[in-house]
């Protein structure tokens, strides 16, 4: 009974993080991000393209980016443009005050007239050969579909190129 229990603990201990991408998976609202993909090998796990999403760098024009720091946690909200391509249009320092629909990151760098912000979803792991595919693509033509929870979390779904799926990160 006692081995029990402690293997029911250890799986679930192991399932959190599965069940935290589950969530934000099922209940975020996918958007498309701009992307930059640089870099597209690691050994121990194959080939990967590192992801320098636009929104990245922040203009400190946006409203809300006064007396932010480097370290400060912040909500960026989004908006789509007529191409579906989803933009900062404020920054926040809580999830309420940053609109509908905020990606939630760490700022880096407040320098001059840019904020550069880390969203924690800046890898995209590939089968192997095809991360050499998309670093000689054109950058304009490589989008990243993202789901972000209500709570500002995101996950990286799917990388698009020419707006078709050539790779999905999903879970299902």
């Amino acid at each position: 009974m006692r081995w029990g229990l402690l293997a029911l603990i250890q799986l679930a201990l192991i399932s959190i993080p599965l069940v935290d991408r589950l969530q934000v998976q099922f209940t975020g609202k996918v958007v498309q991000l701009e992307t930059v993909p640089v870099d597209p090998r690691d050994l121990l796990r194959g080939d990967y393209v590192v992801i320098n999403l636009a929104i990245t760098s922040v203009s400190t024009d946006l409203p809300g980016s006064d007396g932010l720091r480097s370290g400060d946690r912040v909500y960026v909200g989004l908006s789509a443009d007529d191409g579906g391509i989803a933009r900062p249009v404020l920054l926040a320092k809580s999830r309420d005050s940053a609109g509908p629909l905020a990606i939630a990151g760490t700022v880096r760098s407040a320098t001059g007239e840019t904020l550069r912000i880390d969203y924690g979803i800046d890898a995209f792991f590939l089968p192997e050969g095809e991360g050499r595919v998309i670093e000689r693509l054109d950058t304009k033509r490589v989008l990243l579909e993202v789901s972000i929870a209500e709570d500002g979390r995101s996950l990286p779904l799917t990388l698009l190129v020419d707006g078709k799926a050539f790779r999905s990160d999903s879970i299902f």
